[in-house]
């Protein structure tokens, strides 16, 4: 169903799964010890890994949302002509809502990969993906309170595609001892075709 390779100009969209990443390697960018975590974890609705173990059943997770068909989660490499060719960039998921008829962008990125428009490349690839082959309606997207570098991105690729801003989602994600707002986009198929002609 999902496609377990996507290329775009710049980036290589890789199915993640235990046979095209290893545990050990995620890990290594995933962990408590991983550069810059404090600053990745920010805004993200996960937390550091503690051991690789934990890395072992986010794995099982993905592998199994995958082969429902729930979710289609991708390991985010630049291509050969970028700077870290090769190297994970990040993780990047269409999380999809069948009953809706439905998908919701997600991407993590590490800080060396933050500010090179990665973000709106792999989300142009993502919707040609839900509205072109998945047959969806909508595509949306959400940033926290707060998060100015993902709001940015956010707002330039769904401008491009048409879409629109719909609200903001209060006390709708906990994070500590807090819960922030949660601001969506979306973009509609017809958006989306409409900017296509």
């Amino acid at each position: 169903m999902f496609p377990t390779e996507i290329e775009t100009d710049r980036l290589r969209l890789v199915r993640l799964c235990r046979e095209r990443v290893s545990t050990r390697e995620l890990y290594q960018h995933m962990s408590y010890e991983a550069s810059n975590m404090a600053e990745i974890i920010e805004y993200v609705t996960w937390e550091p890994h503690r051991t690789p173990k934990d890395t072992a059943e986010y794995l099982d997770e993905v592998e199994e949302q995958w082969n429902e068909r729930e979710q289609a989660t991708y390991v985010v490499y630049p291509r050969e002509h970028e700077t870290g060719a090769g190297t994970v960039a990040g993780v990047t998921n269409l999380h999809l809502g069948w009953e809706r008829r439905t998908g919701e962008l997600g991407i993590w990125l590490r800080k060396p990969f933050w500010g090179r428009g990665y973000s709106g490349e792999r989300a142009d690839a993502l919707m040609e993906l839900a509205f072109e082959r998945l047959d969806l309606e909508l595509v949306g997207a959400a940033h926290q309170d707060g998060n100015e570098k993902s709001k940015r991105a956010i707002e330039k690729y769904v401008e491009a595609h048409g879409g629109q801003y719909d609200g903001v989602l209060r006390n709708w994600i906990p994070k500590g001892g807090e819960v922030r707002d949660l601001h969506r986009y979306t973009v509609s198929r017809e958006q989306y075709r409409r900017t296509r002609r």
